[in-house]
C-alpha cells in the first residue's frame, strides 16, 4: 500500500458513533452502534434523512448501552440492504432488511441460531464473541469478529446455504492482526473489491466486548479470500478509531474508500473521511 492519504470530507452532525457505511450513486448509507435508524446522506445535497429499524416504525438515538442494539455492520447484495447487530449481548442479534428503493423495512429477524452455531463453531464464549463487519458476494457471507474480548480472537466466519436464518454451513478462520504501540488491533470493519477484502482494524485497550476503552489508532490491511491470509497492512491513524469502510472509487492506479468514525462520545459527532491509496 503506497502513497496513502487520508482526508476529512465532512462531519454529520446529529450522528454519533458512526458504525458502518456502504456508498451508491451519491448517497452513503450510515449506521450507528447507539442508534435505531439507518442514515441516509446525500453528497451533493448535504441532507440526511433517517429510516427506522424497526417494523413499527419507531427509531431512537443515543441509546444507552444496556439497551442499544448494537448495530455494527451493513451491507448489500446489490438489490437490499442488511444491518447487523454485533451479537456482544442477547438484545444485539437483529438482521434488518431494508429496500435500496424505498429505504423501508423489509424484514427483522434473529440470528440466535446462527450466532450461537458460529460461538460453538469457533470455540468462542459470549466475552470473546462480537460482529463488526460483514460482507455479501455472491450468496457467500463474511462475518469478521472483532477480536476485543479476552482472548483477543479476530476471525472470519464464511457462511453458505440456503439462509442464513436457520439453514447454513460456517467455517471458520482465526486471523492475526499486528499491533499498534503494544496494543492488539482488531476488526471493524471490511469491504470485498474485486478478488481482495480490505478491512479496517482498530487498537483499543480494553478486554471487553462490551466495554469501550483507550484508542491507539487504526490500520488498513488487505485480506486473500481464497488463501484467508493478511498480505498487507498499514496504520492510517495514530489516535482515532474508524469502523466502517465501503468502497468509493478505483482505477487502474488507485482506490478511494470512505471511512467512518467512532469517537465513543455520544456528544461528538460522526466524520466521514476519504481513505485513497495505490494498492
Amino acid at each position: 500500500m503506497k502513497q496513502i492519504t487520508l482526508e476529512l470530507l465532512f462531519h454529520l452532525f446529529g450522528i454519533s458513533a458512526a458504525s458502518g457505511l456502504v456508498y451508491d450513486n451519491t448517497q452513503i448509507h450510515l449506521i450507528s452502534d447507539d442508534s435505531s435508524y439507518l442514515y441516509h446522506y446525500n453528497m451533493h445535497t448535504e441532507k440526511i434523512s433517517k429510516t427506522p429499524l424497526a417494523e413499527d416504525g419507531i427509531g431512537l438515538e443515543k441509546i444507552t448501552k444496556s439497551d442499544k442494539p448494537d448495530f455494527e455492520s451493513i451491507t448489500t447484495d446489490g438489490v437490499n440492504y442488511f444491518v447487523f447487530g454485533s451479537g456482544s449481548t442477547e438484545k444485539r442479534i437483529d438482521l434488518i432488511e431494508v429496500s435500496k428503493i424505498t429505504n423501508e423495512v423489509i424484514s427483522v429477524h434473529k440470528l440466535d441460531i446462527l450466532y450461537e452455531s458460529m460461538k460453538s463453531f469457533a470455540n468462542l464464549n459470549d466475552a470473546d464473541f462480537n460482529i463488526e463487519g460483514v460482507i455479501f458476494d455472491n450468496d457467500t457471507w463474511y462475518f469478521f469478529n472483532r477480536g476485543n474480548g479476552p482472548k483477543k480472537q479476530n476471525g472470519i466466519f464464511v457462511v453458505t446455504g440456503d439462509n442464513i436464518l436457520n439453514d447454513f454451513r460456517i467455517t471458520y478462520t482465526p486471523i492475526s492482526l499486528p499491533k499498534i504501540d503494544k496494543v492488539q488491533t482488531s476488526f471493524t470493519d471490511a469491504v470485498k473489491v474485486d478478488d481482495k477484502i480490505y478491512f479496517l482494524a482498530a487498537a483499543e485497550n480494553t478486554d471487553s466486548a462490551f466495554d469501550d476503552g483507550e484508542v491507539n489508532g487504526t490500520l488498513v490491511g488487505r485480506i486473500n479470500p481464497k488463501k484467508m491470509k493478511v498480505e498487507k497492512t498499514k496504520i492510517i491513524s495514530k489516535d482515532k478509531k474508524f469502523e466502517g469502510i465501503t468502497l468509493f472509487k478505483k482505477d487502474q492506479a488507485f482506490l478511494e474508500f470512505l471511512i467512518c468514525d467512532d469517537a465513543d462520545n455520544p456528544s461528538e459527532n460522526s466524520a466521514v473521511y476519504k481513505l485513497r491509496f495505490k494498492d
